[in-house]
């Protein structure tokens, strides 16, 4: 199960149990609608919560982060769970934007909130 919320250049995920292919489309839809009508965006995932996701899950991702490479300015993670931090890094091979994995929720919001400087990496 997934809450998303979302504020003007921004897209917030939550993932609470499993994360299903369903979800991932329902994610995908707002951030496609955000795209089309504001530009580039952030992300945030709160991945803490997250118990397993399904393996169509993972390529969903891979082919929508190959489809959207540019149009993410910051993807911020916050888990605690290796697995989860290496998959991010991972994932960054197909997009542009500064992604940064966090395991404290006000570095991560702290971070999406800078507005110049270097946004870094993982």
């Amino acid at each position: 199960m997934i809450v998303i919320q979302h504020q003007p250049s921004r897209v917030e995920v939550n993932v609470y149990g499993e994360f299903t292919l369903a979800d991932y489309k329902e994610f995908e839809d707002l951030v496609n609608y955000k795209l089309k009508f504001e530009g580039p965006v952030d992300l945030y995932f709160d991945l803490r919560e997250m118990a397993d996701f399904t393996l169509d899950v993972a390529w969903e991702d891979i082919v929508f982060s190959r489809a959207h490479a540019n149009d993410f300015n910051r993807i911020a993670v916050l888990t605690h769970s290796q697995w989860v931090a290496w998959s991010a890094w991972l994932s960054q091979i197909f997009v542009r934007a500064a992604m940064r994995v966090f395991d404290e929720e006000s570095a991560a919001r702290s971070w999406l909130d800078e507005t110049n400087g270097d946004a870094g990496s993982v």
